[in-house]
């Protein structure tokens, strides 16, 4: 198994930034672009006519198996209240019920705004025996009806619904299919990224995945390079591994590498458990009226020390106000290097200390779209600061896009439309002070090798028109017509020899 092709190629009249030129690759390398170029003997040559090539697409945030699980599983994300959620469980119980013993397993519901609460009272009359667990789409609470909080020791919760880390062993368990199974479904969804242009990711996918993925590129899944982060729990042994980020995996090729420990440290928005500053409306007086801080400063900042003694860099995802604050003090404090995922509200100061302390703000420009509505009521007033992509890069912060699927599709088409316009259907742009231009979104999706040029690895897409020339809804589907990874086609469609 290689990381290139096995023979050279010569791309013929493509389109790179603005202008027409050949581009020759060798052993996975861009080796000479300019016009007339001569193929060397026995390249193929590919004739473009002045379609685009671009940077291969990076997903710098993915849970790839529940990616590739919820593609399979009922789909809840177009209800707009328990009570139709009820009715999408009924049918598939109509129409398509479990094997016996098996739970269904739904994904994608969002109950911030419903008009109505979920409970599992809700769910039994149209289930009966077989549990039913619903996943929520920023997967952090799910939706028991009786059987399932039977099955998993809940019988006594009131409602069924679980939220943060009560539902965190549910969530493996839910994950638990055939491994022979899931490889092939995880390969036809590293194909399907492939078609729209993606080269790689950043998997951030409960524990630690990594030697998952090595046989997975051993058994041919070599559509897509990954970088693996590791859990706290298991933090010690990749630290006993000598696995530092960055180091290339032996056996795949360069395809797989070890990425940051991941450290969750508060909610989400939908679920209302993002830490803040400020109560959440509706929620004053309850045990958590400002969200949930999971990981505590006094055990973040060791936690960092840590991983950053051994070589390990950090990804600690922060959502809330207060939770950003105290993440940026964790990296102040242990020196640590890497991201904060997702940075969804911020502080005006603590937009400044991203640049200042070189943490980059790993960012998921779908949420804005998705949850404009959601933040308007549960974040009133403080919105001017919520997803400030602009406020960031004009203070100097690193940033990347990512989808973090199955929240949203992997499709970092999706997400660079969504930053360029903050709106996804025929309403204003929510907040288009925060809007990012075209070419800062593009780059911030390219992934380590910069800019197509002579000497950089041979992760290139090719499109059927010029990105930088569409609107934003055109972005969202355009078409991708051959992506390769070192020189590798992992995808094409229509572009033939000659």
């Amino acid at each position: 198994m290689d990381d290139h092709g096995d023979g050279a190629l010569l791309l013929r009249s493509a389109r790179v930034a603005g202008r027409i030129v050949d581009i020759t690759i060798e052993a996975g390398v861009v080796t000479a672009l300019g016009p007339e170029l001569t193929a060397s003997r026995g390249a193929e040559v590919v004739p473009l006519d002045g379609r685009s090539v671009l940077p291969g697409l990076w997903d710098n945030h993915v849970h790839f198996d529940q990616w590739t699980l919820a593609r399979r599983r009922l789909d809840l994300g177009s209800a707009r209240s328990a009570g139709k959620v009820v009715e999408l469980v009924a049918r598939r119980m109509r129409t398509d019920p479990p094997e016996r013993d098996t739970a269904l397993v739904g994904v994608g519901f969002r109950d911030a705004l419903w008009p109505d609460a979920p409970h599992r009272a809700l769910l039994d009359p149209v289930t009966g025996g077989t549990p039913v667990v619903l996943v929520s789409a920023d997967l952090h609470c799910c939706w028991l009806n009786s059987a399932a909080a039977r099955t998993y020791g809940w019988a006594a919760h009131p409602t069924g619904v679980l939220r943060e880390t009560d539902w965190h062993p549910i969530m493996e368990d839910t994950r638990k299919v055939p491994a022979h199974l899931l490889d092939v479904w995880a390969r036809e969804a590293a194909q399907e990224a492939a078609a729209r242009g993606v080269v790689g990711i950043v998997d951030f996918e409960a524990p630690w995945q990594l030697d998952a993925w090595a046989g997975r590129v051993a058994r041919g899944c070599t559509s897509l390079r990954v970088v693996s982060s590791v859990w706290p729990s298991h933090l010690d042994e990749a630290i006993s591994r000598g696995l530092r980020t960055g180091d290339p995996i032996p056996g795949t090729a360069g395809l797989l590498t070890m990425g940051p420990l991941k450290v969750v440290s508060d909610g989400s928005l939908n679920t209302r458990t993002a830490y803040c500053q400020d109560p959440y409306p509706g929620l004053e007086g309850t045990a958590h009226p400002c969200g949930v801080l999971l990981v505590a400063p006094e055990d973040l900042v060791p936690l960092l020390r840590r991983a950053t003694a051994a070589g390990i860099d950090v990804a600690v995802h922060a959502i809330g106000d207060r939770a950003n604050t105290l993440a940026l003090d964790a990296f102040a404090a242990s020196g640590a290097r890497g991201r904060i995922e997702h940075a969804q509200l911020l502080s005006e100061p603590d937009v400044a200390r991203f640049a200042e302390l070189g943490v980059v703000a790993s960012v998921q420009p779908e949420h804005v779209v998705d949850d404009r509505d959601v933040a308007d009521r549960y974040w009133k007033g403080r919105t001017g600061r919520a997803f400030p992509y602009r406020s960031l890069r004009d203070a100097g912060a690193g940033l990347v896009l990512g989808s973090d699927a199955p929240v949203a599709p992997l499709d970092p088409w999706g997400a660079i439309a969504a930053a360029v316009r903050r709106s996804a259907d025929d309403r204003p742009s929510w907040h288009p002070e925060q809007e990012i231009p075209f070419d800062v979104a593009l780059a911030a999706s390219n992934g380590p090798d910069g800019p197509v040029g002579v000497g950089r690895r041979a992760d290139l897409i090719v499109t059927e028109d010029d990105p930088a020339e569409l609107d934003a809804s055109a972005l969202r589907t355009l078409p991708v017509v051959g992506t390769m990874v070192g020189g590798r086609w992992t995808h094409r469609a229509g572009l033939e020899p000659r």
